[in-house]
């Protein structure tokens, strides 16, 4: 797709634009000056060592965090603006932790019908059929009936995210999905995360796989100190980073991960 026509270039409206933003806790600046646009479909990975601020990054695109300064426009409405604008926005974009935060008291198939029927009021009916579709997408609808402490943790992660995709949302954020998770369950969440790349979902995702990041991401945006060091495409941020502290983060992240497998 080169033609005129793509979003890209005829100036399509980015999905997500984050501008000059700033935030503080307390006296610690934990972001300084960050600008990203995010086109529609555009698949992001955030890496950089921890109290980089990409958690935090991540965590203002739906307003589970408050930036004192800048503005973050999400699928056309203004975050900053605040109020009503928070609801509209929550309801776009799906967020997956590192704690699968899955109510333990209510089945998986309750737990995936709950925001549906609440926020969107959908009638129980159909609220079920959504969460049997999207428990079915992470391949793991045999699972409806049980309660998330009879599950591995692979699979209720992949039960958040069927969760999440029941909201319909436009944007998916992960926040470290699989740094809770067993090495032999990582995989399994992974596959389901590239699963939801290849329909096209808008993506942001904090981790540190980097094969996940050269298999899927558009965009690989190194992170430190609060700001956005470098982005490039894949290939060229792993084959070409340009600051010392990517190349040293980048050694010390693929040698920790070759001594692991």
């Amino acid at each position: 797709m080169t033609d005129i026509t793509d979003g890209a270039q005829a100036g399509a409206e980015p999905i997500i634009r984050i501008e000059a933003v700033d935030k503080w806790f307390g006296h610690f600046q934990v972001l300084t000056d960050i600008n990203l646009q995010v086109r529609a479909g555009e698949r992001i990975v955030v890496c950089g060592p921890s109290g980089s601020g990409k958690s935090t990054l991540i965590r203002c695109i739906n307003r589970l965090e408050t930036v004192q300064k800048g503005r973050i426009v999400v699928d056309g409405i203004d975050l900053t603006a605040g109020g009503r604008n928070v609801d509209s926005v929550r309801q776009e974009v799906g967020m997956v932790f590192q704690q699968f935060n899955l109510f333990p008291h209510l089945t998986i198939l309750q737990n995936c019908m709950l925001a549906p029927m609440r926020s969107r009021r959908l009638s129980r009916q159909d609220a079920e059929a959504i969460a049997m579709k999207y428990l079915t997408r992470v391949r793991i609808p045999e699972q409806a009936q049980k309660y998330p402490s009879q599950l591995s943790g692979g699979q209720q992660q992949r039960v958040a995210i069927a969760r999440a995709l029941c909201m319909t949302p436009k944007i998916m954020l992960f926040d470290e999905p699989t740094s809770a998770l067993d090495p032999e369950m990582v995989k399994e969440v992974l596959d389901t995360m590239i699963g939801l790349a290849d329909d096209g979902m808008t993506m942001l995702c904090v981790t540190h796989e980097m094969g996940f990041a050269r298999s899927v991401a558009d965009r690989v945006i190194f992170m430190a100190d609060g700001r956005i060091v470098e982005q490039a495409p894949p290939q060229q941020f792993f084959s070409h980073p340009q600051h010392e502290i990517t190349r040293n983060f980048l050694g010390q992240i693929l040698s920790s991960h070759q001594h692991a497998h």
